[in-house]
Order: structure tokens, then sequence, then C-alpha cells
């Protein structure tokens, strides 16, 4: 009897005694080339004809730890705008195991470093599971613009594989600074001027104002531009360089004291801006200038005293009106309350008569006799009276007369 196995797989059959055969492999098996295979065993006689029988054995190769984990790219590259909120994505790494089941889960893990100092997971955190790598903290492009490091991909074998890649992070600058103007400087009490002498031509230079801003590209082109001048048919600034010339010959009929407002506006969007006072003497000496700036400063104090105690002012006599509205008030809702209190009591009305009254009709010491009618009216506050002519009696209406002898 003969037995064999197909070709082209990694095994053989080896005979041993009394007809039985072993089934071992050629080769290395790799279960992740091929995870199973179906090998047909064929046994024939020696006869004539001869005849055979066969059989199919279905093998399947398992699985060892012997694949770590491929990042699909080499290393990353990503990108994030300044003044992100905590928490944000940024972006995703991704790897594979070759393995199957256990052996093939990975999980993601920030490897421990440092960025200017710090560590490396108070700016960014990475998902375990899925690798999705989070901003931690609100990132600021004018203290640190790009910063690396290194995420570790490990599987759940035993003993486990890793293989690691590099992450680079580069933040994008927003306009988010205004421009700082570093000359001229703004001084708080003193004034500070440029001189310009009444000789000088067209084209002259005053001064320059010079500005810088912090963010990085367009967002840091400024432009500048004459806002507000005493006289804005003798100064102009350069759009781009910030210089203050003359646009037409100094007269003398111009004044002597000149300010300008020139503003600085970078080129982001929307766009920051500062602005920048600029004081210019127009005269040939200097007494004239220091004269002229020294009652430009008096009457700055005494504007700025003016407008402190016209507030104080206005704030003293908007107190006392509201005061007396609220005493006004008070006074009539306490008249209103005493009013209804008395309306309420119906105590009973208790007649005076006066020292020589005569309650005999006709008998008094007077020769007439008056009468005279007194009427209550729903508001106890007010009354009315009629007053009859002599000798006759008046129908009381609510039933009730005074009769009053007059001496």
């Amino acid at each position: 009897m003969k037995c064999f196995i197909s070709e082209n797989i990694p095994f053989i059959l080896k005979t041993t005694s009394n007809n039985f055969y072993s089934l071992v492999t050629d080769s290395e098996l790799d279960r992740e080339l091929s995870s199973e295979y179906n090998i047909t065993v064929t046994c024939s006689d020696e006869g004539v004809p001869s005849l055979s029988s066969s059989v199919t054995l279905t093998l399947q190769i398992s699985d060892v730890n012997d694949n770590a984990p491929v990042f699909e790219r080499s290393s990353y590259e990503a990108y994030i705008v300044e003044n992100n909120t905590p928490g944000l994505s940024i972006f995703t790494v991704k790897a594979t195991d070759a393995d199957w089941n256990q052996n093939a889960r990975v999980s993601y893990i920030l490897e421990d470093s440092s960025v200017n100092g710090v560590p490396v997971s108070s700016y960014v955190s990475v998902s375990a599971d899925s690798g999705v790598i989070h901003a931690v903290r609100s990132l600021d492009y004018e203290h640190i613009k790009d910063f690396h490091f290194r995420v570790k991909a490990q599987d759940g074998g035993s003993p486990p594989l890793s293989s690691n890649v590099t992450v680079k992070i580069l933040i994008q600058d927003q306009n988010d600074n205004p421009p700082q103007v570093l000359y001229p400087v703004q001084t708080g009490g003193s004034v500070v001027a440029e001189m310009v002498p009444r000789s000088a031509d067209v084209g002259y230079l005053v001064t320059k104002v010079v500005a810088v801003d912090v963010d990085s590209g367009q967002n840091a082109w400024l432009s500048y531009k004459l806002q507000k001048a005493t006289d804005r048919a003798l100064f102009e600034v350069g759009l781009q360089n910030g210089e203050i010339r003359t646009i037409r010959q100094v007269s003398d009929k111009d004044a002597v004291k000149q300010r300008l407002t020139v503003i600085v506006e970078d080129n982001g969007q929307p766009s920051r801006s500062a602005t920048v006072i600029v004081n210019v003497a127009v005269a040939d000496s200097f007494p004239e200038v220091l004269s002229e700036f020294t009652d430009f400063t008096h009457d700055k104090e005494y504007k700025d005293n003016l407008t402190f105690y016209l507030v104080l002012a206005l704030a003293v006599v908007s107190f006392l009106f509201i005061t007396c509205l609220v005493v006004i008030i008070s006074v009539k809702i306490y008249r209103w309350r005493q009013s209804r209190i008395l309306y309420q009591s119906k105590l009973p009305v208790i007649p005076y008569y006066p020292p020589r009254y005569s309650d005999t009709l006709g008998t008094g010491t007077l020769p007439h006799v008056y009468n005279y009618e007194v009427c209550r009216t729903t508001d106890s506050r007010k009354s009315d009276c009629k007053f009859g002519r002599a000798g006759i009696n008046m129908t009381n209406v609510f039933g009730a007369s005074v009769l009053i002898n007059v001496m």
C-alpha cells in the first residue's frame, strides 16, 4: 500500500511501521499567511487494477503573538489654531496588528517627555482605545509655536509587543494681539512734542511712528493712517512705514500746537488697531514751544477738573431729587392710610355746644335763631354745610341738624 498527499503545502507524510503514516511539517508555518489548510491524503494498493481511497484533513493554525502593531504612517504632523478650547480633538493615530484576537488588540500610550520643561501630558492626551489626541489646555502661539511627542502602540499579547511613532503639533496663529506702539512713547503727565521749523519744505520728516505686532504672517502686517489732525492739509502719514511728513510749505499762519492722532491697524481678520497721539510744535525757538505747551497742559488739567466737578454736581442733584421724590410718596401713602383708618372706624360724633348756647327754639338771648345743617360725606375729611335764613328750619338730608344761638 502506498499513501501520498497533495503538493505545494508545507507538510509531508512519513512512513512508520505496520503501514502507519505521520503527517509532519515540512517548513515553518505562519498563521498570518495561511490560517487553515485542507490536506487530502490518498492511499492505493498494488493490485491490478489498483484501488484507492482518500480522506481530507482540515488543519487550523493557532496564533502566537509574533507581530508588533504597525502605524499607518512613519510620522504624523497636525495643525491646531491657538486659543482652542480644552478637550478639543486634534487628530487620530492608527496602528494595526496582524495577529489574531487578544494578540491584535492595540492600546495607545503617550510616552513621557517634556515641552519647555513642562510635561507633555499637560498639553495633550491620547485615548487608549481609539488613538484620538486631545488638547488638554488652550494653546498660545506667542508662547509656543510647535512641539512634538511620541505615541506608543502596544498589543495585548503575552509578552506584549509595541511600536512607537513621532507626532508633531504645529500651532496656527490667530489675530488676538493688537499692535503695540513703541514710539512715540505715550507719557501720562508730560507732553512730548516734535519740533518743525517754519522754514520746513514739502516732505520734511517730522517723526516716525514705530509699532510692532507679536502675531505672525499677515496678522502682523501693519498699516498707518492719519485719523485726526489740527490741520490735515499740513501733514500726512506713510501707509507702510509710519513716517509723518509735511505735504506743503509751513507758513507763519500755521498754529504752533499741532495735534495728530495716528491709528495703527494690522491685517488680520478681524483687524485690530492701536492709536497714538503725536504732538507737533511748529516753531523756530524752544522758548516759544515751551510756553505754548505749558498752557496746553494747564488747559488739559482745567478741563479734567471741570469734568470731575460737573459729574459730582450731577450726582448730588440726582440724589436730592430721588430723596425728595421718596419723601413725597411716603407722605402721600401715610395720609391715605390714615384716612382709610378713620373711615372704617365708624366712631360716633359727639356734639359740641359752645358757651351761652340756648337749646330752646325762640327763647335764647339772640333776637334771631339760625339753623345750620351739617352733612357728612363718604370721605370723613370733607364736609358740606348749608346755611338757612333766619327763623327758617332747614331739612337735614341725613336727619341731623345743629342749632346755633348767636349773641
